[in-house]
């Protein structure tokens, strides 16, 4: 079977939490690994070595045949070179350092990527590109991207080319869903747009041009329902993604 990594969530330390007090925890959604193993393959959790740690991100990276990276909390502006407009978007810097040399290292290796949600915005900004830090404050005549009542049940329509195209069996338009609030502004070095959104054109897919496979997608295939016609079926993206496992 096919080993596939998957970046981790941060719940960093937090003296008021009432498990693990003031410690961090490194945490796996359960929807993603059971659709990743749906497919086959085995889904491992990549821990975050310490500093001093004779196991780095590069061996841990060896024994697998590629990279997820998970949905979860806000990257940070910092991390492509702005202050945050809101503390609230402030994000979470040293998981988008840890997601960075992930990628940086998969694709050394000449393994295959595949970004979701927050991974979209990570990749684009480990290949240099921006982020819009909120979707409805810098994006005048935006749909709104995220409804936090409804959740993976806030869906709108994407118009697909490329790669994507192909995997939606021509149909050029689908469904997904939409859970962020940020997206992306300029587009990372050897990027290309596979989708966007229908309504205000906003970028929902890209493909890397050269290198190893990667692509990165704005929504959760792992939360859409694959017995409903309408939406992007994900099982495709993640059988290509494994093909190139």
């Amino acid at each position: 079977m096919k080993k596939i990594g998957i970046s981790a969530c941060f719940f960093h330390a937090d003296p008021q939490r009432p498990i693990f007090k003031g410690k961090t925890l490194l945490y796996l959604e359960q929807s993603i690994a059971q659709w990743v193993m749906a497919a086959g393959a085995l889904a491992y959790l990549i821990p975050l070595p310490a500093r001093d740690s004779a196991v780095t991100l590069r061996g841990l990276a060896e024994p697998l045949d590629g990279l997820v990276l998970q949905g979860g909390s806000d990257v940070a502006p910092q991390s492509y070179g702005e202050s945050p407009l809101k503390p609230e978007w402030a994000g979470d810097a040293l998981r988008d350092q840890y997601e960075t040399a992930l990628v940086t290292e998969f694709r050394a290796q000449g393994k295959p990527v595949l970004g979701i949600c927050r991974g979209i915005q990570l990749v684009n900004v480990a290949l240099g590109g921006t982020l819009h830090q909120d979707i409805s404050t810098q994006v005048p005549g935006s749909r709104q991207h995220r409804d936090w009542e409804v959740y993976d049940q806030h869906f709108h329509g994407v118009d697909l080319e490329g790669g994507l195209l192909k995997l939606n069996a021509g149909r050029r338009s689908a469904r997904v869903n939409s859970v962020h609030h940020q997206g992306l502004k300029d587009l990372g070095s050897d990027l290309v747009v596979e989708a966007r959104s229908s309504e205000d054109g906003l970028v929902e897919a890209v493909r890397a041009e050269s290198g190893p496979w990667l692509v990165a997608v704005q929504w959760h295939p792992e939360f859409q329902d694959p017995a409903d016609a309408s939406l992007f079926d994900g099982r495709a993206l993640l059988k290509e993604f494994l093909d190139h496992a």
